[in-house]
C-alpha cells in the first residue's frame, strides 16, 4: 500500500462526542490506514466508558500503511491541556483542539497523510479561550493563507456549497460581489471534475432576495452582480450554470435530481435544507484546499457524551467519502 492509505482524523472538542464517534469507528474494518491525532489517554478513557476495545498502535510515518482492523486505530498522541469531564467545557483544552489540527494539516502538506477528516469543534469555548476561531474553514484559510476555501455539505440526496461561510445576515450582502462569486464559481466547478470525476458540472445557484429580488425591487444584487457574473461565465468559460433561482423553489425535487450541486449565498438558506434531508448522513468537504478534508456535518452533542447514544454515522461517511475522493483520483 502507498500513502494514499493513510489517512488522518481529529476528534475534536475532548468534552463532547467526538471521542466516543473515534471510538466507535475503531469498531469496523477500513480499506487505509486511520491515523487518529487526538489524545490517547482521553480515547482509552472513552472506550472504557462505552465498553467498547480500543487496541492503539503508535504512528510511524516509516511504517508502510496496512487496513486499518476492527478494534485498532493508529495513534499520533497530543496531550490534553486539562481534565476532561464528559459534557463540561473547558477553555484549558482549546489549545489541544488546535494542535491536533496543526499537526493533521502540516502532516497532509507534508505528504504523512493524504486527507483529514476532522471531528466537531465547540466554537464558543474556543474564542473564550482567547482564540479567534470561526470554524475549520476559516482556520485552514488562515493557517495556509489561502483567501478562498468553499465549504459543501452534502448527503446521500445533493450537495450544497456556501458563497459566505459564518458571518452574520447583515454582512453577507457585502460579500456578494463579482470576485467572490466568480472565484467560488470556478472553484466548484473545478473540484467537481477533480473530485467527483463530474465531467461538466452542473451548478445551480440561487438567489439572494426572495423571487430573485423582483426585478430589483426587493432587492438589486441579483440585476447588479449575480446575473452578470452567471451570464459572463456562461459565454466566456461555457460553464453549465442555471439561475438564480429563488431559494424558495431551488430545492424542490425536479431542481435537486437534476444538478450536481446548488450554490446558495449563505449558511442558513441551503443548509436547513440539506440537514433536514438526511441530518445524520450529511459531511462536510473542503473545496480549495492543497490536499482532501472531509468532516461530520454535526456538532459536539456535549448531553449525548459519554453516553454511547451518539450517531457515528456523519463521521463514517465522511471517511467513506474522503477514502471514494482518493480513488477517484489516484485509480
Amino acid at each position: 500500500m502507498n500513502r494514499y492509505n493513510r489517512v488522518v482524523i481529529t476528534s475534536g472538542e475532548p468534552s463532547g462526542i467526538g471521542p466516543d464517534i473515534v471510538v466507535k469507528l475503531a469498531q469496523l474494518n477500513w480499506p487505509v490506514e486511520l491515523v487518529v491525532c487526538a489524545s490517547g489517554d482521553l480515547l482509552k478513557e472513552r472506550a472504557k466508558k462505552l465498553n467498547l476495545p480500543l487496541d492503539l498502535r503508535e504512528f510511524n510515518f516509516n511504517d508502510i500503511p496496512q487496513p486499518q482492523m476492527k478494534g485498532t486505530l493508529t495513534l499520533l498522541d497530543v496531550p490534553l491541556k486539562s481534565k476532561v469531564i464528559f459534557g463540561q467545557l473547558s477553555k484549558y483544552n482549546s489549545e489541544y483542539v488546535l494542535n491536533t489540527l496543526r499537526l493533521s494539516c502540516d502532516g497532509c502538506i507534508n505528504n504523512r497523510f493524504f486527507a483529514l477528516i476532522t471531528g466537531p469543534v465547540n466554537k464558543f469555548i474556543m474564542n473564550q479561550s482567547g482564540i479567534n476561531f470561526l470554524g475549520h474553514t476559516d482556520f485552514f484559510s488562515s493557517y495556509f493563507n489561502i483567501k478562498n476555501i468553499v465549504m459543501v455539505l452534502m448527503n446521500d440526496r445533493f450537495r450544497v456549497a456556501l458563497l459566505t461561510n459564518h458571518i452574520p445576515i447583515r454582512k453577507v450582502s457585502s460579500f456578494i460581489t463579482e470576485h467572490n462569486l466568480t472565484t467560488v464559481i470556478r472553484i466548484i466547478n473545478k473540484n467537481l471534475k477533480y473530485l467527483f470525476n463530474i465531467i461538466n458540472p452542473k451548478i445551480w445557484v440561487s438567489s439572494l432576495n426572495p423571487h430573485v429580488g423582483e426585478n430589483g425591487f426587493i432587492g438589486d444584487e441579483e440585476n447588479k452582480i449575480i446575473i452578470p457574473v452567471l451570464n459572463k461565465l456562461r459565454i466566456n468559460e461555457k460553464l453549465r450554470l442555471i439561475g438564480p433561482l429563488s431559494p424558495d423553489t431551488i430545492f424542490c425535487s425536479k431542481y435537486i435530481t437534476c444538478s450536481d450541486i446548488i450554490l446558495t449565498m449563505y449558511h442558513d438558506q441551503g443548509l436547513p435544507v440539506l440537514k433536514f434531508c438526511g441530518f445524520n448522513k450529511t459531511i462536510n468537504i473542503s473545496l480549495g484546499l492543497p490536499f482532501i478534508r472531509t468532516s461530520v456535518g454535526h456538532g459536539t452533542a456535549l448531553s449525548l457524551a459519554g453516553t454511547g447514544k451518539a450517531d457515528p454515522t456523519s463521521f463514517i461517511n465522511a471517511i467513506k467519502c474522503a477514502i471514494k475522493i482518493i480513488r477517484n483520483i489516484y485509480e
